[in-house]
């Protein structure tokens, strides 16, 4: 708990500050959004439907209003199968922030179509929330088909936010890094690691750097290590929103 001085028509408003309401999601949470009957059966070259184990630790922070909440420890990872060669990947960071990332496989290349993240934060008895929405092109590519140590290539979503007005841009370079044999659960598994850079532009300022692991034949996320720096305009000033974080799957097996 904090307190924030804001100057209003000359004057100083004192406003208490929560810096951390924020709480982790359990895995009963998380399944409890997933009906029985919303995951279809067919799986294909896809990972299985449900919900999924992560785990791991970060921090998201804002520098106007001085706010921080934290990522995990638990981070259910839920997926849902849409028609018969797309799924979406949701990570509850925390109670206060997910994310969502919408794939497609065509011709054994599987590509991100485009995706959500959603935040809330608190300041003393007001809750602020934002839902960006993206939409990548067709280059988008998160694994492809066959790709050598070194093969790069140029990525590119765009869309809105819903406390903002206009479009963000975030696009850069994916890298393919190599095929490395990793264990999650017990089981042993094929990993590609990837390296993604990316520069956001528009109505939202920064960049994003990631290490991204995943499985080589379905797709799955086994690990993400993340370090975002996004700078936004507000009627008060710039605010500068950081986030730093890793997470990774425990279980190659839905929960349940």
């Amino acid at each position: 708990m904090g307190v924030l001085l804001l100057l209003v028509g000359g004057g100083a408003v004192l406003v208490w500050v929560t810096t951390s309401r924020a709480v982790p999601v359990s895995m009963g949470q998380a399944e409890s959004r997933v009906g029985p009957d919303a995951l279809p059966r067919a799986l294909g070259n896809r990972p299985a439907p449900g919900v999924y184990r992560y785990t791991g630790a970060g921090t998201d922070r804002l520098s106007l209003p001085p706010l921080s909440q934290p990522e995990g420890p638990t981070m259910p990872g839920t997926v849902t199968l849409v028609g018969s060669d797309c799924w979406i990947l949701r990570i509850d960071y925390s109670s206060h922030h997910w994310q969502m990332w919408n794939f497609c496989t065509r011709d054994g290349t599987l590509r991100e179509s485009g995706g959500k993240v959603w935040q809330l934060w608190s300041i003393g008895p007001i809750d602020v929330s934002n839902l960006t929405t993206l939409r990548c092109t067709a280059t988008s590519v998160w694994l492809p088909a066959h790709a050598g140590v070194g093969a790069h290539w140029r990525t590119s979503c765009s869309g809105t936010s819903s406390s903002l007005h206009g479009r963000m841009t975030t696009a850069g370079s994916d890298r393919f890094v190599r095929d490395l044999t990793t264990r999650i659960g017990g089981r042993s598994v094929v990993a590609a690691l990837f390296h993604q850079v990316r520069t956001d532009t528009g109505t939202q300022r920064g960049s994003e750097v990631s290490d991204v692991w995943l499985d080589a034949r379905t797709g799955l996320l086994l690990r993400l290590t993340e370090d975002i720096t996004v700078v936004t305009p507000t009627p008060f000033g710039t605010s500068t929103y950081t986030q730093r974080g890793e997470f990774q799957l425990a279980s190659l097996t839905p929960f349940h």
